[in-house]
C-alpha cells in the first residue's frame, strides 16, 4: 500500500510551451483540493429488472487552493495577471513531484485552465490571502492525466 501524504503533492506552473514544458512549483499554496466529476446519463432499461442505470458523460475538474498574498511570488502575480487579464495558464497537480528521485509513478491532472476564482481574504489576525479555482479552458490541448514516467 503507498500512501500518499497531502504536504508531499505538488502544484506545478508550465512557464515554457505544451511541448517542452517547465515546471515550476507553486509553492504558495495550502489545502489544494482537485475535483473530478462526471456528468450522468440515465440508461435504465427494463432489463435492468427494477434497478436504475447510469452511464458517465462529460468530466468536470477544478482545482481551488488558497495563496497567501504575496504581489512579489512570481506564481501568485501569474495567477493574478491570468484572472485579471481573461488568460489562461497550464498547471499540473501530482500526488509528488514532477522529476528527481521517488517522482517515478506520481500522477494527477494536466490542464489549461482559466482562473476562474480569485477571492481575496483580510482576516483581522491573519495575514491577507486569495481563494482561487481554476479550471480547465478551451485550449489546443485538452485536460489529461498526466503520471510520470
Amino acid at each position: 500500500m503507498a500512501i500518499r501524504l497531502g504536504l508531499n503533492a505538488k502544484l506545478y506552473r508550465n512557464t515554457a510551451t505544451y511541448a517542452s514544458p517547465s515546471w515550476d512549483e507553486i509553492a504558495n499554496v495550502k489545502d489544494v483540493t482537485l475535483n473530478l466529476e462526471s456528468g450522468e446519463a440515465d440508461v435504465t432499461t427494463r432489463a435492468n429488472n427494477g434497478w436504475r442505470a447510469t452511464a458517465q458523460t462529460l468530466k468536470d475538474a477544478s482545482i481551488e487552493f488558497e495563496m497567501v498574498w504575496d504581489t512579489e511570488d512570481a506564481d501568485f502575480e501569474a495567477i493574478k495577471d491570468a484572472y485579471l487579464g481573461n488568460t489562461t495558464i497550464e498547471v499540473l497537480a501530482l500526488d509528488g513531484p514532477v522529476s528527481g528521485a521517488g517522482s517515478a509513478g506520481n500522477q494527477g491532472l494536466r490542464a489549461t485552465c482559466s482562473v476562474t476564482a480569485f477571492s481575496r481574504s483580510e482576516p483581522l489576525e491573519e495575514a491577507l490571502s486569495v481563494s482561487v479555482t481554476l479550471k480547465p479552458a478551451y485550449a489546443a490541448n485538452p485536460p489529461e492525466w498526466h503520471e510520470v514516467p
